[in-house]
């Protein structure tokens, strides 16, 4: 910075990357259980900040590009007035309920609620860069700055936001600092007005590297690529735990102040460290020992992720245009940023059968960096090229091994699923999968296919509860089960009884149907309603369920709209009295019994949980380790002989209840919660 007169564009600049990273966290959660809480709702509005950040960036250009500064300012700041008018940023509960396509309501729930304030503060850091550029000089520090404040917002949410603020106290908490960023941004747009009459910094020479629109679009979306694509692996295989997400978004956000920052990069041994780390998450990505050992996979992935994300900036930085083309760079990396997101969060679940992101990325920086190499000297030039054909090797490699290895490997907009075999003779077992996460399975033996289990062996919490139900109403059941998976629970069914499974992803249950028999098998009348099982319940009449089952839990995506307050009334209004209502809560990463704890004493209900790890001596036992928490009116049902065993949860957290206004499922990470 030159002077202290400066900071009247740091100030803005600041405040808005810090506010563009808050918003979007608080209104999808806003929304979330008025949608389903499905991940559609989050891609949806992923979507939408994507596309409103490049209208925004578009703006910045023309502004800048075809308006003196005095009428930029005024334009600018009569926006910010109009802005102001749509606050508070709190979605109105009208949109809930409404006919039509969801995506397209949240799509337009989202531009009534946030839409004018989103786009100022998307423009904001191209527009006042191009500000400090006509009165100052080189403005790109200023964009590493940026990237820093982001990093800042993204961190505050899960950490010190989120679980000290409700839901809409946050939309008045941003409204108000939104207010704070439109008096900064009008003062140096009034500043630059006044100091500048019709100057306009296109006008200046154009001195510095040439526009290359091609590879400035190609490396800002392989780097958007790489993101999205490791951190979905990481999610789905290595930890499927939730916030695992912000590791890698801050990663992403650390290479851009790097490589703005104006340091001096190696940008060869940096593209041959980008080869090496490629070829080694290429070649690891479908080992499932090296995977599992965390201490070994996440520093590859998460390390591979910076390399090659700060390659990609660091060429950005590298050829990056004279101040002059500065908002035409700006827009076309944006571009690149949103052509990453639309092949990710779009075109993959249209076009792939699974999971081939990663590889396909990894593929496609190898082979730029082979490319880029080419005018290197022999010995550089033949190692990038040779390793960049590596890579790609591995990974068409890996997709053709995974293709031939799973028997059913399909994708939707809710996830990607294959369906495996493994085994010899009468133990072989079909099995549904999700990365790391199992969502059933069943033996393909007929004398064994109507055998129970996975998570619902008989020694399991469900199975324990059934039995004991059925020996206190001496009549067939009627269960209900959020969460369909393999349809392993239908096995449990008898003749006069009735099962109803809840299932939100269309793929599930023609896996169900298709794939696995026990449904058709079941001795009960089966079921199944599509949907989100709080709004499909929601609408439902009063099913007077014997047992609700609630088995959505084991994933990384935890549903907590399905762990609320607002949601027990739910289910409460469909068990029968003296019934029991039970929540699957299996999971390597996330502790769910502390906040059930909490949910059952502010309910005045009883809550206990079952344990099982069954034997399994050589290892290759189907039956896996699984906790049920069991919730009741009264203790009657715990004194059946079959749930003596059952104990006592963990101590309630702290504080109240989570509601669909507030909660945290930061408490409930077990590598973060308390011994």
């Amino acid at each position: 910075m030159h002077d202290r007169s400066a900071s009247l564009f740091a100030i803005p600049i600041v405040l808005s990357a810090f506010l563009l990273f808050l918003v979007q966290p608080i209104l999808a959660k806003q929304i979330l259980p008025w949608f389903g809480g499905s991940a559609s709702v989050w891609n949806t509005c992923l979507f939408f900040f994507q596309f409103m950040l490049l209208a925004g960036y578009c703006y910045a250009w023309a502004l800048d590009r075809l308006l003196s500064p005095r009428v930029q300012a005024i334009v600018h700041v009569s926006l910010i007035l109009f802005a102001t008018a749509s606050l508070p940023v709190i979605a109105s509960p009208a949109w809930k309920v409404g006919e039509g396509d969801p995506a397209l309501r949240i799509l337009a729930l989202l531009s009534v609620t946030v839409g004018l304030p989103y786009f100022l503060l998307s423009s904001t850091s191209p527009l006042l860069q191009a500000w400090y550029a006509r009165r100052y000089a080189t403005p790109y520090r200023l964009f590493a700055l940026s990237n820093a404040a982001s990093l800042a917002g993204l961190l505050a949410y899960p950490f010190l936001i989120e679980p000290l603020i409700d839901v809409r106290r946050q939309g008045v908490l941003w409204s108000a600092g939104f207010i704070a960023f439109g008096l900064a941004g009008a003062g140096a747009a009034i500043a630059q007005a006044r100091a500048h009459g019709t100057a306009r910094l296109h006008d200046a020479k154009e001195d510095g590297a040439p526009s290359r629109p091609l590879l400035w679009i190609s490396l800002s979306a392989l780097g958007s690529l790489a993101l999205v694509s490791t951190t979905s692996f990481i999610a789905t295989n290595v930890a499927s735990m939730p916030l695992i997400w912000v590791v890698p978004l801050a990663l992403y956000l650390m290479t851009f102040i790097v490589a703005f920052a104006d340091w001096r990069l190696p940008r060869t041994a940096l593209g041959l460290a980008a080869l090496l780390f490629a070829l080694g998450m290429a070649a690891t990505s479908r080992n499932a020992d090296f995977v599992s050992e965390l201490t070994l996979s996440l520093p590859l992935f998460l390390g591979g992720l910076f390399v090659l994300c700060l390659y990609c900036h660091g060429e950005l930085a590298a050829t990056k245009p004279a101040p002059a083309r500065l908002t035409t760079f700006y827009i076309l990396v944006s571009l690149g940023g949103a052509v990453g997101a639309l092949c990710s969060s779009i075109l993959a679940p249209l076009l792939l059968p699974g999971d081939f992101e990663l590889p396909l990325t990894l593929a496609a920086i190898a082979a730029l960096i082979a490319l880029r190499s080419a005018r290197k000297p022999f010995a550089l030039r033949a190692s990038g090229l040779a390793l960049g054909l590596l890579v790609c090797g591995v990974a068409v490699y890996q997709i053709g091994a995974e293709i031939s290895h799973a028997r059913v490997l399909t994708r939707n907009f809710y996830s990607s699923l294959r369906i495996v075999d493994a085994g010899e003779g009468a133990t072989v077992v079909r099995r549904m999968e999700h990365g790391g996460v199992e969502h059933g399975a069943q033996y393909l033996d007929p004398q064994k296919r109507r055998e129970p289990i996975s998570y619902y062996g008989p020694t399991s919490g469900v199975a324990l509860t059934i039995a004991a139900m059925r020996a206190r109403r001496q009549a067939p059941l009627r269960i209900g089960v959020v969460g369909l998976g393999a349809g392993a629970l239908a096995a449990y069914g008898e003749t006069g009884g009735a099962m109803r499974f809840y299932e939100l992803n269309p793929q599930v249950i023609d896996l169900a149907q298709s794939q696995f028999t026990y449904l058709a098998d079941s001795k009960a009348i089966v079921s199944v309603a599509p949907g989100d099982a709080r709004l499909v319940l929601e609408r439902e009449p009063a099913q007077a369920f014997d047992i609700l089952a609630v088995d959505a839990f084991s994933g990384d995506a935890i549903p907590i709209h399905l762990l609320t307050r607002e949601a027990l009334d739910i289910y409460r209004r469909h068990v029968a009295e003296g019934g029991a209502l039970l929540f699957h809560i299996s999971n390597k990463f996330v502790d769910l019994e502390p906040a059930l704890a909490r949910l059952a004493l502010e309910a005045g209900m009883h809550a206990r949980v079952v344990s099982d790890t069954p034997d399994d001596p050589d290892g290759v036992s189907p039956l896996s380790d699984s906790d049920w928490v069991i919730f009741s009116r009264t203790t009657d049902l715990f004194s059946a002989t079959d749930l003596r065993r059952a104990e006592d949860l963990e101590e309630p957290q702290a504080g109240p209840a989570w509601t669909d206004d507030f909660n945290t499922i930061l408490s409930a990470i077990a590598l973060l919660s308390p011994e």
